[in-house]
C-alpha cells in the first residue's frame, strides 16, 4: 500500500497467475488526481476487474466506507479475501465473485450507488471496456458526480464518450494510462 491505515504494508500476488497490478507509480498517481477532486474519506467504490485487489484496498486504507471488488477468477477472488485478511480488514466490504456484467446488474438492481468507479480489465479485454462503460452510463449506479476512471494500455483508447459519460482527464505513465470519466 502507498498511504493510509495500511502503508508500506505489502499485498499478496499468485505468481504466474494472469494478473496484473496495477503499478504502485500508476496506482499513487490515480489516488493523487482523486484526492484532488474529492475527499476519499467515506466514499463508496466499485474495484471492477479488481486482480489483487491492491486498488479496493488502497481506497479501503485512505478511507473508503465500502469498496465492491469484482472478480471474475476465482483464484484472484480467494487472493483478494487473502490481501484483506493479512490486513485485518473485518468490515466495508464485499468481494463478488462473478463476470463484471453479471455483477454490474446485481449492484444496479440492488440500488447501490458509488462515488468512485475503477475498472482495469485485462488489456487484451478491449470489448470490456465498452460494455462496462456503457453500462454504468445508463445505470443507477453512478450518482451525478460519480467518478469513473479505466486503466488500460497506451496502445489502445477506450473512447472518448460512452453515452453519458465523457473522458475528461487522460494521463499517460510508462505503459499504463488512466481515463477520468464524469457524466456530461
Amino acid at each position: 500500500m502507498i498511504a493510509g491505515k495500511f502503508r508500506s504494508r505489502p499485498l499478496r500476488s499468485v505468481r504466474g497467475a494472469p494478473l496484473r497490478p496495477t503499478s504502485d507509480r500508476l496506482r499513487e498517481t490515480l489516488f493523487n488526481v482523486i484526492a484532488a477532486a474529492v475527499s476519499i474519506e467515506g466514499t463508496v467504490w466499485l474495484d471492477l476487474f479488481a486482480g489483487t485487489g491492491a486498488v479496493g484496498i488502497e481506497a479501503i486504507s485512505r478511507g473508503a466506507r465500502q469498496v465492491y471488488f469484482v472478480e471474475e477468477s476465482a483464484e484472484a477472488a480467494r487472493l483478494i479475501r487473502q490481501n484483506l485478511a493479512l490486513l485485518e480488514v473485518e468490515a466495508g466490504f464485499e468481494v463478488l465473485h462473478r463476470p463484471v456484467n453479471v455483477a454490474l446488474r446485481k449492484l444496479d438492481a440492488q440500488g447501490i450507488r458509488c462515488d468512485i468507479c475503477f475498472l482495469d480489465p485485462p488489456y487484451s479485454a478491449r470489448k470490456s471496456y465498452a460494455d462496462c462503460l456503457e453500462f454504468l452510463s445508463q445505470s443507477r449506479i453512478l450518482l451525478p458526480q460519480s467518478l469513473v476512471i479505466a486503466e488500460h494500455s497506451r496502445h489502445f483508447d477506450p473512447g472518448e464518450r460512452h453515452a453519458t459519460l465523457l473522458r475528461y482527464r487522460k494521463l499517460e505513465q510508462g505503459d499504463g494510462v488512466l481515463s477520468f470519466y464524469k457524466r456530461g
